[in-house]
């Protein structure tokens, strides 16, 4: 009985060591050392703007967003619709809670035929100068979590000429704000060239009167980081 009454308290002070240090001082340690060496990064990597004579938090660098002015980029496709949703949809039952993921549809799945070309005909409409043949791939097929916030590079070429003509920004602009934005391979082999369809978007709108000031340390970072 002695024994094991040692051995239950053992245990139970094992548990109760490791369920702090587990539960509260490692989260503590971790939380702190982020706050203190990369608060940015460690509060969500938001982009602040300053418009309307206050500073406004208008994303993260690092999390896309649904865009439907035609004076601006749009990303990807997103399963999550990007966790936007209208008053409707939440009553009607079509939202069920921020999330995120992806379609999840096999190759076979005429579901996924049936939402690429319901895609299509919609940004066929929308740049009706672009051939079918030339619209990017990353623009027509969601990423895994549905909240990528880049595209190709190619992807955001291709529509300069439609947001030229609906902001009234030279396409010369439209490229330059997209060289701004663009980062690229890891060490120069690895990966793709991507573009940050927010970092875009609020060069747009800084240019276009919108806002005062869109971030300058966003736009650097992402310059500072093209290979």
């Amino acid at each position: 009985m002695k024994s094991f009454m040692n051995y239950f308290k053992n245990a139970l002070i094992c548990t109760i060591v490791l369920g702090v240090l587990c539960s509260v001082v490692y989260p503590a340690a971790l939380t702190l050392a982020g706050q203190a060496f990369f608060p940015k990064q460690a509060n969500g990597s938001l982009i602040a703007v300053q418009a309307g004579g206050q500073e406004q938090i208008v994303g993260s660098k690092f999390v896309g967003q649904q865009f439907e002015d035609s004076r601006f980029f749009h990303g990807r496709v997103s399963s999550v619709n990007y966790n936007c949703y209208t008053d409707e949809e939440k009553e009607d039952g079509s939202y069920g809670g921020v999330s995120s993921g992806s379609f999840n549809y096999a190759n076979s799945n005429p579901d996924l035929k049936a939402r690429v070309e319901e895609d299509m005909a919609a940004w066929m409409e929308a740049h009706p100068d672009v051939k079918q043949e030339d619209i990017p791939s990353d623009l027509l097929t969601a990423s895994g979590s549905g909240l990528d916030p880049h595209i190709t590079v190619q992807g955001a070429r291709v529509q300069v000429g439609a947001v030229s003509k609906a902001s009234g920004l030279t396409e010369e602009a439209l490229n330059d704000i997209i060289d701004r934005n663009t980062t690229g391979k890891l060490l120069g082999i690895f990966g793709e060239e991507t573009v940050n369809v927010l970092g875009c978007n609020l060069d747009i709108a800084e240019a276009l009167g919108m806002i005062i000031s869109t971030a300058p340390e966003f736009t650097q970072r992402s310059a500072g980081e093209q290979g």
